[in-house]
């Protein structure tokens, strides 16, 4: 996913901090196969950490509150849907958890197919009929039935690499070219976070097509498990959006998971984790 949503923090400051050890331990000097299994070790590395952590910080940003005991109807029908769906899209019982929010929304994450989270927001309870929660529910855990979570931090883990390999590479050219060896060792750090920068906005341009195409396929899921005229009306419900106040949406490292990404398409879309909701309705309606 990704240099915006969940994972992107924890990302940069592995590559970031990847940069600086590299250069302090001379690496930057070691053979190219030395370097890029270093680059390796880091880029991976950052990327399963963040997935690692995925629920909890997931639960902790949005404050979630999980279902352990349903106090009510509404709470046990979720329980029941969830359960539901789940064996249909034949993976084990996530957590199912709660968010205030009258933003109609939802997300599921977790590192595990059989370890997940789902959780949906108070708005969506309240202004989606249950059959359309019922998709959405669907959509969600479809994501964690096609393990969008760990393909995408594998495509992540990959252009880590890569973004780390070959800004010391290209820091190399420049420094080589320059001829300048009274840069320095700050110098070198800070041409190789420049490269980091630019490599990184091109890598990310690989992982918001990704995060689009999973957008598609999670959509395929609702509708297989529940209606596709269920699917689209949500989505088409979803292009109404609800007035919300400061705190009151699903927070920013937050969005890239969420059903309704809360903001809008960036550069012609090329920077967007979700694809226009309009595409998303004519591909479940066939048009």
């Amino acid at each position: 996913m990704m240099r915006v949503g969940l994972l992107v923090a924890t990302n940069f400051a592995v590559l970031i901090v990847a940069g600086i050890i590299m250069s302090l331990l001379g690496l930057d000097k070691a053979s190219t196969t030395g370097l890029l299994i270093f680059c390796a070790l880091f880029g991976f590395g950052g990327s399963f950490i963040s997935l690692a952590m995925s629920k909890s910080i997931a639960k902790r940003s949005s404050g979630t509150q999980l279902i352990t005991s349903p106090q009510n109807e509404g709470e046990r029908w979720l329980l029941e849907r969830v359960e539901r769906l789940s064996e249909q899209a034949g993976i084990g019982m996530p957590e199912v958890g709660i968010f205030d929010s009258p933003q109609p929304n939802a997300f599921a994450t977790g590192m595990k197919r059989n370890n997940a989270l789902v959780a949906v927001s108070t708005g969506l309870l309240t202004n989606f009929p249950k059959n359309e929660v019922e998709a959405v529910l669907a959509h969600e855990i479809g994501h964690v039935a096609n393990g969008d979570m760990v393909t995408l931090s594998l495509i992540q883990g990959i252009t880590n690499t890569f973004v780390l390999f070959f800004s010391f590479i290209a820091a190399q050219i420049v420094a080589g070219a320059s001829k300048n060896r009274a840069m320095g060792s700050l110098g070198a750090i800070v041409t190789r976070i420049f490269f980091q920068i630019i490599f990184g906005f091109l890598a990310s341009l690989i992982v918001m097509w990704f995060s689009r195409r999973r957008e598609f396929r999670a959509d395929e899921m609702g509708a297989r498990l529940t209606t596709p005229n269920a699917m689209a009306n949500a989505l088409e419900r979803l292009k109404n959006p609800v007035p919300v106040g400061p705190g009151q949406q699903l927070p920013e490292n937050m969005k890239a998971l969420g059903i309704s990404p809360g903001f809008k398409a960036r550069l012609g879309g090329w920077l967007s984790t979700h694809p226009p909701l309009d595409d998303r309705i004519a591909a479940l309606r066939g048009g």
